[in-house]
């Protein structure tokens, strides 16, 4: 009995990669209908347009100020 082992790679390569992609096709569907049934029972709040972005830009003033004292304080603990 001979056995083609290159037809038998190439049954067990799609046989794989079949399996593999309708997996993620399931997964992608799952996650899919999980994130309507939370946004169902726990729908996101919306804040006053005006309010967040002041909040916005207070955020990132801050960031940058502490970045620039990270900065500082490091070229003088270097300096010395």
């Amino acid at each position: 009995m001979e056995i083609n082992l290159i037809a038998e790679t190439f049954k067990f390569l799609i046989l794989g990669m079949s399996t593999v992609f309708m997996f993620l096709i399931v997964m992608v569907y799952a996650v899919q209908i999980q994130s309507k049934i939370i946004m169902k029972f726990f729908p996101q709040k919306s804040e006053d347009s005006a309010t967040a972005g002041q909040n916005v830009a207070k955020t990132q003033s801050t960031d940058k100020l502490a970045v620039v004292a990270a900065i500082a304080a490091t070229l003088q603990t270097h300096k010395k």
